[in-house]
């Protein structure tokens, strides 16, 4: 399988009062499509941190990612075509905005790419339909909605531009076991079935049952597991 994301040597320090921290510390690996990635550690491992670098959402301090021959971390890459058309992003604390509809957000990231309205909207509502936001909820304001379905609006949103990867951070974190497993089993389905590059960090060890590769990640060190 094609390699989507080859990582290698990848740092980031933040300076703080107690001084120099290492949340990422010479992290090398790689993930393909068709694969889900999962990345296992407690708060303050760095694997956020990491996320964000993939994401290009954090600059590294020294280190190569290199997407489909490219170095997104060199100083002359194109970041804002790497975040718009090649990665989507799912957050633990969905980052939908309140005053927009469902249906809204979804067309959101295609209207900043200047996708024709008609596209934009007939694009967000196969999404959403797919992910079982039906036509009600699709009108319904994204603050009155639940916790699940936010999370499944993000997603079908993170897939809006048909981005080659998808990074999830805690997606999880704020659902209860079974929503949790009905997002999970979603993410798993972009990968399999999509041909998707899935990358999930989590606290959440229960998830490693859907990754093809498995990490650890403490004190800014990664770990195959």
């Amino acid at each position: 399988m094609e390699d989507v994301l080859e990582v290698k040597g990848l740092s980031k320090t933040f300076k703080s009062k107690a001084g120099d921290v290492s949340a990422v510390d010479d992290v090398s690996f790689e993930a393909r499509k068709g694969e889900v990635t999962v990345i296992v550690g407690p708060s303050g491992s760095g694997k956020t941190t990491l996320l964000y670098l993939l994401g290009s959402l954090e600059s590294p301090d020294a280190g190569e990612i290199i997407t489909f021959g490219e170095d997104i971390a060199a100083a002359d890459a194109d970041l804002i075509a790497y975040r718009r058309k090649r990665v989507g992003f799912v957050f633990q604390f969905f980052n939908l905005i309140s005053a927009l509809t469902t249906l809204e957000n979804v067309m959101l990231p295609m209207d900043i790419q200047a996708v024709p309205a008609p596209e934009q909207r007939n694009t967000a509502m196969r999404l959403l339909e797919r992910m079982g936001i039906d036509a009600r909820l699709q009108k319904a304001k994204a603050n009155k909605i639940s916790g699940g379905e936010k999370q499944r609006v993000a997603i079908a949103r993170a897939m809006a531009n048909d981005p080659d990867i998808i990074l999830a951070d805690e997606p999880t974190g704020n659902l209860d076991s079974a929503t949790g497993r009905v997002v999970v089993d979603i993410l798993a389905g972009l990968a399999r079935e999509d041909n998707k590059c899935v990358v999930i960090v989590t606290h959440d060890e229960g998830i490693l049952e859907v990754g093809d590769h498995s990490f650890h990640m403490m004190d800014g060190r990664l770990s195959a597991m």
